[in-house]
């Protein structure tokens, strides 16, 4: 579900510079509204000219930009602490960012207005901090089941051990390692052939490497905490699905975080989005906001 429209209050058809409506707290009285606040718009700008340079000179560097820059688990050698901050202005592709700016801008905007530039501006750094630690010990987690799983097979093989063979092809379909048809089935038939059993460890060597290296980019557990930001101190704000369709932003985020929260615990097999740092942002957000308005409980439109 994403989102096609900006927000509309009180389903009310308004001229496009009101597209997003002033709620005014006691203490808050803005001089005027930005459609496109200064944080937002460079934020925005960084992380396209980041998308550029991804795309055109980083493909000409003697390194790997993502090794470098992307988020990595701290068990791989990838590893540096720079990456917390860093992978949050990198994307996959022109639809992964498209997403991520659409909705920052869509749900930052009144935040940044409220809040001024550089509260807001703290907030976003806080969330996708947040949403990278959660990431990361989702990742240890991985990892650690992954690396007792992998160092047992290599003892199996090892010792010659009694079904070792078939254990490996479970890891295999376990973890999405493509096999060949035939060789898994020579392999079921033949399960005492060292050279084709050590073949086949070779490839979960390769896969387990793989995965251990695996990075984490986009700013996307950042723009979850402003959503849930958003959700929480307008959550009876109406939003508009596929130009047409009005909901509730607490609804439309609570969905949004039922569905990452899902897909997270389910954890299918060539799922590459970071759902824990999505959850990560979104709660991260979620307890700043609430923190930071204790005083104005009564002040939710």
């Amino acid at each position: 579900m994403r989102l096609k429209y900006p927000l509309i209050s009180n389903k009310e058809l308004i001229d496009l510079k009101f597209l997003f409506r002033i709620y005014v707290m006691n203490e808050f009285r803005p001089s005027r509204f930005e459609l496109l606040p200064p944080v937002i718009k460079n934020l925005v700008i960084i992380n396209v000219l980041v998308l550029i340079a991804q795309n055109t000179i980083g493909k000409q560097l003697p390194f790997s930009v993502d090794n470098v820059f992307a988020l990595h688990s701290w068990k791989s050698s990838l590893f540096q602490p720079w990456q917390l901050i860093t992978h949050l202005f990198m994307h996959g592709g022109l639809m992964h960012i498209l997403g991520n700016m659409i909705n920052l801008w869509f749900f930052g905007a009144t935040l940044e207005n409220l809040w001024g530039g550089k509260r807001f501006l703290i907030f976003y750094i806080i969330c996708g901090l947040g949403a990278a630690l959660l990431q990361l010990l989702f990742l240890n987690y991985e990892v650690a089941q992954l690396t007792k799983e992998y160092v047992d097979l290599v003892a199996m093989h090892a010792n010659g051990a009694k079904g070792a063979a078939e254990a490996m092809l479970h890891y295999a379909l376990k973890h999405g390692i493509n096999l060949n048809d035939d060789f898994v089935n020579y392999l079921r038939s033949n399960p005492n052939d060292n050279e084709a059993t050590g073949k086949l460890l070779e490839a979960l060597e390769s896969s387990f490497k793989q995965k251990l290296d695996t990075p984490t980019i986009g700013a996307s557990g950042a723009v979850f905490g402003v959503m849930a930001g958003f959700a929480y101190l307008f959550p009876n704000d109406y939003i508009y699905l596929n130009f047409f369709i009005p909901i509730k932003v607490k609804w439309y985020v609570l969905g949004y975080f039922g569905i990452e929260l899902f897909s997270s615990i389910k954890n299918s097999v060539g799922d590459n989005v970071a759902h824990w740092a999505h959850i990560g942002g979104a709660i991260v957000g979620l307890l700043l906001v609430i923190t930071w308005n204790k005083t104005n409980r009564k002040t939710f439109y």
